[in-house]
């Protein structure tokens, strides 16, 4: 018998950051750990360890991949989006269907936000966050309405997903948006 070499899994490392992610949306930052990670991720404990050599090393680049995924999602509808008009229905695009899509995005936004507030190196990462949506506003919007629209859509979204109104309220959503729209230089 050929002796038993090391498992390939070129998978692993993705795997285990998607398994971290679903374990925060599910538990919080305070109910991960290594252990619970591993299972969910079906490696060995060892591997958490081989791939990352700390739990923030994993939390930061989880949250990375995390941030990383919405930004793209700002960047692909306001690309698609061709003068203000289609711009501003971007906005509200954004608010109602992209950003806090499922639980899981609301949970892992908050608890982002929340390690934010207390270590550096999320700043970071919610720092960059904010410079490439205001960025991807900017292909339509001067800078200061591309700062003030990423403020009402952090707001807007955090009302709606933890908000008790029901309904859809997407024209007072899109008539924020063109009061604040309203007389804004287009980007140059």
């Amino acid at each position: 018998m050929p002796p038993k070499g090391r498992r390939f899994d070129p998978q692993r490392r993705a795997r285990i950051i998607d398994a971290a992610l679903g374990l925060i949306a599910d538990e919080g930052v305070a109910g991960t750990s290594h252990r619970k990670i591993a299972a969910r991720a079906d490696v060995p404990l060892g591997s958490m360890t081989y791939h990352f050599a700390s739990i923030d090393e994993l939390l930061r680049e989880a949250f990375s991949r995390f941030t990383g995924a919405v930004i793209a999602r700002f960047e692909r509808r306001l690309g698609a989006a061709h003068g203000i008009a289609e711009a501003r229905l971007a906005v509200a695009e954004l608010i109602h269907e992209d950003l806090f899509a499922t639980r899981a995005d609301l949970v892992l936004t908050h608890e982002l936000y929340a390690l934010a507030a207390r270590e550096p190196a999320y700043r970071e990462l919610i720092d960059e966050w904010m410079r490439r949506s205001q960025e991807a506003l900017g292909r339509h919007f001067d800078a200061d309405t591309a700062r003030e629209l990423d403020a009402l859509i952090e707001g807007l979204t955090i009302h709606r997903a933890l908000g008790t109104r029901s309904g859809d309220d997407r024209e007072l959503t899109l008539d924020a948006i063109r009061r604040i729209t309203a007389g804004a230089g287009e980007a140059e």
